[in-house]
């Protein structure tokens, strides 16, 4: 396995997004993500504290497959360490990182890696292997906001995907990434609002493998995730991102919004 794929997940997944509109519960959301009409959850909705959030966060008891653990310590980046090399790229790579962009009143963050796949009897063709490899890890970060702080987010990641697509680079805790281009995706169900990209991120020696991360707000709480799949990190192949993770999580919040 190439280092510089573990070296990417060891580092919140190092990669960025490409962004894309998504559906709701309470409002569809056009392609780039924004809500339709006046659908939105509104601006002065209260932002969840530490302890609800802790109540919300995806838990081992919530998934059939799988673990789900504290966040490592690589996954917890302070904000001033982690800086795009274009300004506008910022708020794309708050969200590849798992951090928390502006001024959060609280957050939160799990990590879920999906249980192992071994090949059938005594199969050893590359198919089997690759399917063996075929294994997703996630970071989920909540963040919570008071005075429509959540919709700004949403608001700025758009922004970003609009103007990051071609690629850039960005530096987190001392290590520079690049990411080639940002390519919209289909966003998860069950939010408010919500973008989803997959950014090819640039490895050692030229190697290219995606990254995807979503972007979501329910209510006053942004819900990002950001996907690692170790069998891409070695064939630079596409994956599809794991729904079931997102549809839990954000079901958790609609409980609280």
């Amino acid at each position: 396995m190439r280092r510089t794929a573990l070296a990417a997940s060891a580092a919140a997944l190092a990669l960025l997004v490409t962004a894309c509109g998504g559906s709701s519960d309470d409002g569809a959301t056009t392609g780039d993500g924004k809500a339709d009409g006046d659908k939105n959850a509104p601006a002065a909705a209260k932002a969840l504290t530490a302890a609800e959030l802790e109540k919300a966060v995806l838990a081992q008891a919530d998934v059939k497959n799988g673990k789900v653990t504290e966040a490592a310590a690589a996954d917890n980046i302070p904000q001033d360490q982690v800086k795009a090399e274009k300004a506008e790229c910022q708020p794309l790579v708050f969200a590849q990182t798992g951090v928390a962009a502006g001024e959060p009143a609280a957050t939160v963050k799990r990590s879920w890696t999906e249980g192992s796949k071994k090949p059938s009897g005594d199969d050893v063709s590359e198919e089997a292997l690759d399917k063996a490899f075929d294994l997703d890890k996630v970071l989920v970060t909540l963040a919570s906001y008071g005075d429509g702080g959540a919709e700004s987010v949403l608001k700025d990641v758009n922004a970003a995907v609009s103007a990051c697509a071609g690629g850039f680079s960005y530096t987190a805790a001392g290590v520079t990434t690049k990411i080639d281009k940002v390519v919209t995706d289909k966003a998860p169900a069950g939010a408010d609002e919500a973008v989803a990209v997959t950014m090819t991120v640039v490895g050692e020696g030229g190697d290219k493998f995606p990254v995807k991360v979503a972007v979501t707000r329910k209510g006053s709480t942004v819900a990002s995730f950001t996907v690692f799949n170790l069998g891409s990190a070695a064939t630079g192949k596409d994956f599809t991102f794991p729904t079931e993770i997102s549809d839990i999580q954000l079901a958790k919040l609609a409980k609280l919004s």
